[in-house]
């Protein structure tokens, strides 16, 4: 349709912009339209713009200028401000997911849909980002590639000051259960992630495939998490150049330069809501990737998905079938942690199965590109004992998939979730010595006494030969989870990365924790350690230790703390939090 038919058609329906919108629905914008300089945008002209509200078709809707605001979000940021004057959006409002819908004035791309101006307005306005500035975060990919016979059939940011607010995306979990996605909401906005689980995924649910006809005004999908979880901000694209693809008109999470997958989308119907009216959507198969994650957009090229993290978690409860859960999360050493936690907890909490009820082993296997693996293995008192854990459980992952040392991340990482069949904690009745003065060479027993939960008291000896070179020494008997043993002995639970040289020693370091189940009974004695990469090291020459200080005083470091001269691991398979200390004094 000519620019010249579509001003006459204006003059002529100028207020009834749904008759507009449907008559212009036939010929959708070019995606090669040129654009409209800022400097041309004048207040009264009239748009349309672009969006799909329900499946994956775009439509246009009639919006009018109301003027530009200069430096709106920024030193040279603009923002264009619109009225709605389309009876079926100013009833609702900017909607949550028509983040980047194109707006064309007089057939050329002025801008995208990208701001909320004011929440319960009584005349809905909304903010656009201008042309340019969507053009910048494009050319950041390079340059356009031809696509092959590809035809034209259409068209982090929080609130500030001034009230505008980023439409930010809808994102959705799929795969998970409300009681764990509220689980979740709180380390996903300490992320910048709105995240609900009002949202589908399907490879099978969008019409758009790889390669295709991807349009202005088409609905897509940034998605963190991929298969059995899926975790995506459906928004809108913008422009389309070539295989490059410009979306959403303000950031995702404001990450830059990113590898995501880019999914097609498809609405299923728009929620509409006086505080924030939203699109809901279905996330369909990876048609290319998101390389920019910038103040005005995100860009991306069709074609390809990025490599991502599999992730796989088995369980096998009691009296039911194993059940499998299989998806593949992003590289992003922020995001990823807590993304994998959600997936593990959906399949440990939320299954119509009850047989992880009294108690489960969670043990975990993460394999690196060179042949490192990480393994690990923590029991836990049924899923509820697992949910006020997850703090713990979460901190630990991170400091599994995370690393400040090489630019790597796991090949794969997998999850074995096994019942118990009864609950595995335990209460300490008795902890006592035989004696409290030895001499070398003598025998001192050690006597744990315990309670099953619900169940038998059990009671344990264990001998402690007394060694000659403890002689002379007032020495204390601890009975202490590995955890705390590992902590008096001057290894913190949570390892300074300036401790540590290489992305080996990491590995080595977080594979060293003591077995997270049972106690320890050691024999430990109070003594100033000189650490090299949490390497300790007793009596150390003063001169040495001030050279290797001296050198770098982040990696050696030397502090008081408690030396296990011996030590043996108890009550394996079960838990406790019970920690006892005797003295015991050794003469000559």
């Amino acid at each position: 349709m000519s620019t010249a038919i579509q001003s006459f058609l204006r003059t002529i329906l100028g207020a009834t912009g749904v008759l507009f919108s449907l008559f212009l629905h036939a010929a959708p914008q070019p995606v090669d339209a040129p654009l409209l300089p800022l400097s041309e945008v004048k207040a009264g002209m009239k748009g349309e713009v672009w969006t799909v509200f329900r499946g994956t078709q775009p439509e246009p809707f009639a919006v009018e200028v109301t003027g530009v605001v200069d430096n709106a979000i920024g030193p040279g940021k603009a923002m264009i401000i619109c009225e709605l004057s389309d009876p079926r959006v100013q009833s609702m409002g900017a909607v949550a997911g028509m983040s980047g819908s194109p707006l064309y004035i007089d057939g050329r791309l002025a801008g995208a849909l990208s701001y909320q101006v004011q929440r319960f307005e009584t005349v809905h306005y909304a903010g656009f980002t201008p042309a340019a500035d969507l053009a910048e975060v494009q050319s950041r990919i390079g340059p356009p590639e031809p696509v092959a016979g590809a035809k034209s059939t259409g068209p982090a940011v929080t609130s500030v000051a001034s009230g505008y607010q980023a439409l930010q995306p809808v994102f959705t979990f799929s795969g998970l259960s409300p009681m764990v996605a509220n689980l979740f909401a709180d380390r996903f906005a300490a992320l910048g992630l709105g995240a609900t689980a009002l949202g589908g995924h399907s490879d099978g649910a969008a019409t758009v495939q790889s390669g295709g006809p991807l349009i202005p005004g088409s609905a897509i999908s940034v998605a963190l998490a991929t298969g059995d979880i899926t975790l995506a901000g459906t928004g809108t694209v913008s422009r389309v150049e070539g295989r490059r693809i410009t979306a959403f008109g303000h950031p995702m999470l404001a990450l830059g330069d990113v590898e995501l997958p880019m999914c097609a989308a498809e609405i299923v119907t728009i929620l509409p809501s006086n505080m924030q009216s939203i699109k809901v959507a279905n996330t369909g198969a990876v048609i290319g990737t998101i390389a920019q994650d910038r103040l005005s957009a995100v860009a991306g090229t069709l074609g390809p998905g990025p490599a991502m993290i599999p992730i796989e978690v088995v369980v096998s409860p009691l009296g039911s079938a194993p059940r499998t859960l299989h998806f593949s999360v992003v590289r992003q050493s922020q995001l990823t942690p807590s993304i994998v936690a959600s997936g593990v907890t959906q399949a440990i909490m939320s299954a119509n199965d009850a047989g992880l009820s009294e108690g489960f082993r969670l043990s975990s296997d993460v394999a690196f590109p060179a042949g490192q693996t990480l393994k690990g293995t923590t029991l836990y008192a049924g899923p509820q004992a697992f949910a006020q854990g997850l703090g713990d459980f979460v901190q630990k992952l991170a400091a599994n998939l995370q690393n400040p040392y090489e630019k790597t991340f796991p090949d794969k990482v997998k999850f074995t979730v096994e019942a118990l069949g009864q609950n595995p904690s335990v209460v300490l009745d008795l902890f006592q010595l035989s004696r409290t003065t030895a001499r070398s060479g003598d025998t001192v027993q050690a006597t744990v006494a315990w309670r099953d939960w619900q169940g038998e008291t059990h009671r344990e000896t264990t001998d402690i030969a007394i060694d000659p070179d403890w002689a002379g020494k007032n020495l204390d008997v601890v009975l202490v989870p590995g955890r705390v043993l590992d902590e008096l002995s001057g290894r913190p639970h949570n390892i300074p990365a300036a401790q540590l040289r290489s992305f080996d020693a990491y590995l080595a370091a977080l594979s060293d924790d003591r077995a997270s189940d049972g106690l320890y009974l050691a024999v430990v004695e109070k003594t100033p350690v000189f650490t090299d990469q949490t390497s300790p090291t007793r009596e150390l020459p003063g001169t040495f230790e001030r050279i290797a200080r001296g050198a770098d005083e982040a990696r050696y470091q030397k502090r008081d703390t408690f030396v296990p001269l011996w030590e043996r691991h108890l009550l394996p398979g079960r838990l406790l939090t019970a920690q006892a200390t005797r003295s015991i004094q050794v003469v000559e």
